[in-house]
């Protein structure tokens, strides 16, 4: 997920995405990480799969779309992600990125659902479940990243995924999560 804020001057709308939150140990380390790159959000951003990028929402509509990543969880098993190795989207996009190399068809699935309805939206690029470690840095940083995380690898199991809002500051906080394979969610922190 990216920063929007700046785009969106009417108070009665909020930035959110959707994503799978990478679990920790692996979150602070890809984190740190992506920090270690010199990515300017990288602790903004908590690691992740996004899953629905910054969207404007109109603060009235916050329920329904509430009631539309129910309706998606249940669609999708809770299922194992494997990352493994690094990969860009170079040259189109200045972004390197840890794959996932497993649970790729039930991101795509997850996706598909909440990308749907109101919240269908044309992408600029195919759909492709990555951690994104470098973006808005140098071409140096860039293959720092991609042959200092190459031989990464993380393996856990998916059972949710978050609603996001986006802070005055441009911080990503989790604002609800969403059970796969039920109906039911946690209220956020």
């Amino acid at each position: 997920m990216s920063t929007l804020r700046a785009v969106v001057a009417d108070a009665d709308v909020t930035v959110m995405g959707v994503s799978i939150p990478i679990p920790m140990p692996f979150a602070e380390e890809l984190q740190l990480k992506r920090a270690s790159f010199g990515d300017p959000l990288a602790l903004a951003i908590p690691s992740h799969v996004t899953l629905l990028g910054p969207t404007p929402v109109r603060v009235d509509d916050v329920p329904f779309l509430i009631d539309h990543l129910e309706r998606a969880a249940a669609t999708v098993e809770p299922f194992t992600m494997v990352l493994r190795g690094t990969g860009t989207f170079r040259p189109l996009s200045d972004v390197v990125f840890v794959q996932v190399a497993h649970g790729i068809a039930a991101c795509e699935q997850l996706q598909e659902a909440i990308r749907s309805d109101r919240w269908a939206a044309d992408l600029a690029f195919p759909y492709h479940p990555h951690v994104t470690v470098a973006h808005d840095v140098d071409e140096v940083a860039l293959d720092l990243a991609f042959d200092d995380l190459a031989d990464y690898s993380a393996r856990f199991e998916v059972a949710s995924f978050h609603l996001y809002e986006q802070d005055q500051e441009g911080t990503w906080i989790p604002a609800r999560e969403f059970s796969l394979g039920t109906a039911t969610s946690v209220a956020g922190r």
